[in-house]
């Protein structure tokens, strides 16, 4: 895998594909900072306008599919993708 972008743009959904894609490779950063910040307890609308680009109060309901698409993405590659696995790991 190449290096991923430190902060790139998202898409308003994150792939629902059940193999890892060119996009989760890109944005394998944006998804350890949603899991960063949900561990912590940020709220979701702070995450979305920082790490996502999308402002919460200009478009809610954007911003806040594309929080919940993205961090259900962001635990499944790392749950059952296996994008931050090493090789050989179950």
């Amino acid at each position: 895998m190449r290096k991923p972008p430190l902060d790139p743009d998202v898409a308003d959904a994150a792939p629902a594909d059940q193999i890892l894609t060119a996009y989760d490779e890109r944005h394998v950063v944006t998804y350890m900072r949603l899991l960063q910040a949900e561990s912590e307890g940020a709220d979701w609308m702070e995450v979305a306008r920082i790490v996502l680009h999308i402002d919460p109060v200009r478009e809610p309901d954007r911003a806040r599919s594309a929080y919940q698409s993205h961090l259900a993405r962001a635990k499944w590659v790392t749950e059952q993708g296996r994008l931050l696995r090493g090789t050989g790991s179950k």
